[in-house]
């Protein structure tokens, strides 16, 4: 009994230190907290920082100045209390369920935050679910990716291209049209257009992929995506250009879209523009299509629908306070009344604003703000299951070792690809 009383007294006691503590302050006044930002990213931090502080000014927001990927391999490398390691950050929604395996992430409020950004007319439906694992929200949704065709307007009229119209990626020259199809980043825009699934999972949860049956067995229309991608192969190794060499390929990109030479129209993210934008000269001399204006063998070329996420670590998820400021700053960055000066800051297009959100942007960045938004509709959902990266590796090197096998047709440079996904299917079952 005497125990139960000495408890009572205890928890009245702590109640009412909580309750004047918090008497009259907002939710994570007092708090502490990091958030990871990337260089060009803190003028614009700064700002969101500056308003949530204006609500909280006794709560402190730290910056870790790093890149993305560099603070995700640090996370791969350490753990979640790392001082290195943010409190906020940034993560791509293929790390979701590897952070969160490796019990990085904290679980957060993801429809109460939507609603307080507001623009959101399906949650779940979008990023929102994309960050959920089992009934918890991992993650807020930060922004939509997906590629883009960038144009080069000289180069394309020099070369008859009508970009008005659909472009049959089977008619132009091979440099006409650059695109690492080798690294399945690319990849997948022409592998999503003929419904060619490098892996899955079925219904009952299995792995499935469709580069392990015969080249008999595969539909007519993956049997075109192999005759597309050897014969773009081959024009390239008869001509040696560097387009399969992985360490050179980018480098032969660039150059290649200069003002004069023979490629008129790059696949590449809306990241990209600034940098294509000083490549051919001017602004006006950049044309950015959505994706799916191309099309192989008459099937529009499909990207992911992919994006970027806001995180917390799980360090702090037992503290409430640190919780709700990081909310409020996660909310804040978000902020669809500020999407311009985002966007202008870190190349991010928000998922819950209209395009006309972006009326009265520089033309440069409405161009690839409105090709963006439209690539993302015909876009597929990304697999987001830790098998996958195994993709990476299994189908650049197939499709890279065709230039020291040399096959002689499209069927001997798929059973290239067949074998390595035979292999990498092994793995899975052992």
């Amino acid at each position: 009994m005497k125990k139960i009383i000495v408890t009572v007294l205890l928890a009245a006691a702590t109640f009412n230190l909580v309750a004047c503590g918090s008497a009259g302050k907002s939710k994570g006044e007092d708090a502490t907290i990091s958030v990871q930002v990337e260089k060009a990213w803190v003028p614009y931090y700064e700002q969101a920082r500056d308003r949530v502080l204006e609500k909280n000014p006794d709560a402190t927001i730290n910056f870790i100045e790093t890149g993305s990927f560099d603070h995700l391999d640090v996370i791969d490398a350490t753990d979640s209390t790392n001082v290195d390691v943010a409190d906020v950050f940034a993560i791509p929604a293929d790390r979701l369920y590897k952070l969160s395996n490796n019990n990085v992430l904290a679980a957060i409020d993801g429809k109460t935050m939507a609603d307080n950004v507001g623009g959101f007319e399906d949650y779940d439906a979008g990023l929102g679910g994309a960050f959920k694992k089992d009934d918890e929200y991992l993650a807020f949704p930060y922004n939509i990716e997906t590629l883009v065709a960038y144009v080069n307007v000289e180069n394309a009229k020099t070369l008859g291209i009508d970009t008005t119209k659909k472009i049959e990626f089977n008619d132009l020259g091979y440099e006409s049209m650059l695109a690492l199809v080798h690294d399945a980043w690319s990849g997948v825009a022409f592998t999503n257009s003929a419904g060619f699934e490098l892996l899955a999972k079925d219904a009952d949860g299995k792995l499935i992929t469709d580069a392990t049956k015969e080249y008999k067995d595969l539909t007519e229309d993956n049997k075109k995506l192999f005759e597309s991608l050897f014969n773009y192969w081959k024009n390239h190794n008869e001509n040696k250009t560097d387009l399969w060499d992985k360490v050179a390929a980018g480098g032969y990109l660039d150059a290649k879209f200069t003002t004069g030479q023979a490629n008129a129209i790059r696949i590449d993210g809306p990241w990209a523009a600034a940098a294509l934008s000083e490549r051919v000269g001017s602004e006006e001399n950049l044309q950015v299509l959505p994706l799916n204006q191309i099309t192989l063998n008459g099937n529009e070329l499909s990207h992911w629908k992919g994006g970027w996420g806001l995180a917390v670590n799980s360090r702090i998820e037992e503290d409430e306070s640190k919780m709700d400021l990081a909310a409020s700053l996660i909310e804040e960055i978000v902020n669809p009344t500020y999407a311009q000066d985002l966007f202008k800051a870190t190349g991010k297009i928000l998922e819950n604003v209209e395009p006309s959100a972006y009326e009265g942007i520089d033309t440069m960045n409405k161009k690839v703000i409105d090709a963006t938004y439209e690539s993302y509709e015909t876009a597929v959902a990304r697999p987001l299951f830790t098998e996958w990266d195994n993709v990476w590796t299994t189908w650049q090197n197939s499709v890279l070792s065709w230039s020291n096998t040399n096959p002689k047709n499209a069927e001997e440079a798929y059973n290239q690809v067949k074998s390595s996904f035979e292999a990498m299917m092994a793995t899975f079952n052992k």
